[in-house]
């Protein structure tokens, strides 16, 4: 070890780092950073390490399989854990709390494309990141209006993208979905998916400005003024899908790329490759992603079912992605002392 190293618990060099990010973080982030590294320090306290100074590589790699099988996580996710521990790690060495260079120890999962892509979704702390960026630096734009609408109504791209801007109710807080197939909108189960949709005032702050300022103002080939409008009017679901690839690369929204690649020859960087990121996510991933969130706010089943146009047997084998040991922690609270 060597002498220069200053001793430190665990929980006090995340105290330490959590504050220093509060400065230039947003809370959510900071909260995100909070949440994945207490399952570092949870570690660090079963095993006994109380000075971080004395923790080797080998820990770290330790580390990452127990975090792997206690939260039972796909790679996408442990990629995500991983890749904070390790801007901790490297704090922690500007601190000099452990050796230099002990951060390159933690080896991120390989992440193919294809990858997971059934169970891929954006997580709760990743869309928060995410939010928190767009309604700082991309306030009202087309972009941030759609993750807006999509994520807090968990619906498809193609309910979004029939969307006229009279399917918005700004009075009442409220989307209305509706089956037009003769008008050129299809919804994915017909007139049995048309329904109303009650959202939020933050999102409608966001939809009222996105109206007033930024939207193309133009019909399409119906007559009909499309919410999430381009210039040539209404767009297809793929320019859609190509929007929230390119603005779902963590290099974006978090200025840190999770995956070490260079951003000067990085190919996800390059013109209409967003999808060649191994973390950006289709609109179906973020759908997944809102339904978890919000089962995992213990709203029932049905609701979440009747608001996501889904059954709930299609709800339980492909959406929901609690684990069993978060569904058991849910279930306790419903236990009478």
């Amino acid at each position: 070890m060597s002498e220069d190293l200053q001793p430190i618990s665990p929980d006090e060099a995340k105290r330490m780092y959590l504050e220093e990010k509060s400065s230039e973080a947003s809370q959510s982030t900071v909260q995100a950073h909070d949440y994945r590294l207490r399952h570092f320090v949870r570690w660090c306290d079963e095993e006994d390490i109380e000075n971080l100074n004395t923790l080797t590589g080998r820990d770290l790699h330790k580390y990452k399989l127990w975090r792997r099988d206690d939260g039972d996580l796909n790679n996408v996710s442990l990629v995500t854990q991983l890749s904070t521990l390790r801007v901790f790690i490297r704090w922690c060495e500007q601190i000099e709390a452990v050796k230099a260079g002990l951060n390159e120890s933690i080896v991120l999962p390989e992440l193919s494309k294809g990858e997971d892509q059934r169970d891929a979704m954006l997580s709760s702390e990743e869309a928060g990141e995410l939010l928190d960026y767009l309604r700082e630096f991309e306030f009202a734009t087309r972009t941030h209006a759609l993750v807006e609408v999509l994520w807090h109504s968990g619906m498809r791209i193609g309910a979004a993208q029939s969307l006229d801007v009279g399917d918005y109710k700004s009075d009442e807080a409220l989307l209305e979905l509706r089956h037009r197939p003769d008008q050129g909108t299809k919804l994915k189960n017909g007139e049995e998916g048309e329904r109303y949709i009650a959202i939020n005032n933050e999102v409608c702050d966001v939809l009222d400005a996105y109206i007033e300022y930024h939207r193309e103002d133009v019909t399409d080939d119906y007559g009909r003024r499309p919410l999430f409008s381009s210039r040539a009017g209404r767009p297809q679901k793929s320019t859609l899908r190509d929007s929230l690839y390119k603005i779902t690369r963590p290099c974006i929204y978090t200025n840190h790329c999770p995956h070490d690649r260079d951003t000067d020859d990085c190919e996800a960087l390059e013109r209409n490759k967003a999808s060649k990121c191994p973390s950006s996510v289709s609109p179906h991933a973020i759908r997944r992603g809102s339904i978890t969130h919000h089962l995992s706010d213990d709203i029932p089943d049905r609701v979440v079912s009747d608001r996501m146009d889904v059954s709930l047997d299609v709800l339980e084998k492909h959406y929901d992605r609690r684990t069993e040991r978060e569904k058991s922690e849910q279930r306790r609270d419903y236990i009478p002392d």
